[in-house]
């Protein structure tokens, strides 16, 4: 088993990474938010989760345990495999997708390509019970005024990260009014 991967970024792929180890090059698949932070020629560290299938091997990689133990418990589920339970870490933090199971919201699921509505109604049915066991690490709840404002922000047109990033960049100090959340972070994309 392959645990975790250190070396350097040598290609940065559509959803992928290279990355040189020892002077072979390992593709890990990756989320998007990953992939994104990635430069060439830097280093970078990644727990990694190795899928040994009939058609190949395939090494995905996290930034840190949680993602991993989220990812792992994804592709439990029945008919989600691996490039699905990474197309929902690409789209949604481990916290946004504990946030989504807990207020039983499939629309937030939804809204990651691959995961139609009935698919997303199924993980939320399925997760309610995974999340609660010792396996999964515990995650921040999102107080119900940030998912007011992320919905507003994808009814906006962003995708769920982005409204996820420009929520996370508000601070404590925020205001308490939905409105003012909602030109806050969208001066964080200005």
């Amino acid at each position: 088993m392959i645990a975790s991967v250190s070396g350097k970024v040598v290609a940065i792929g559509e959803r992928h990474l290279i990355i040189e180890v020892g002077g072979i090059g390992l593709q890990i698949e990756v989320p998007t938010r990953v992939r994104d932070q990635a430069e060439i020629g830097r280093p970078i560290r990644l727990l990694t989760h190795l899928s040994v299938r009939d058609d190949g091997l395939a090494l995905y990689g996290f930034p840190d345990d949680e993602s991993k133990a989220v990812f792992e418990v994804l592709i439990g589920l029945s008919g989600i495999g691996p490039r699905s339970a990474m197309a929902i870490l690409s789209a949604l933090s481990p916290d946004l997708l504990r946030q989504a199971v807990i207020d039983e919201r499939p629309d937030v699921l939804a809204g990651v390509p691959g995961i139609g509505r009935k698919t997303a109604a199924k993980i939320i049915f399925e997760l309610k019970d995974k999340f609660g066991k010792a396996e999964m690490p515990e995650l921040e709840r999102l107080s119900a005024l940030d998912a007011d404002v992320i919905d507003a922000l994808t009814a906006l047109g962003y995708s769920i990260a982005e409204a996820q990033a420009a929520v996370q960049s508000l601070g404590p100090d925020a205001p308490e009014s939905v409105e003012e959340r909602v030109r806050l972070a969208l001066q964080y994309f200005g």
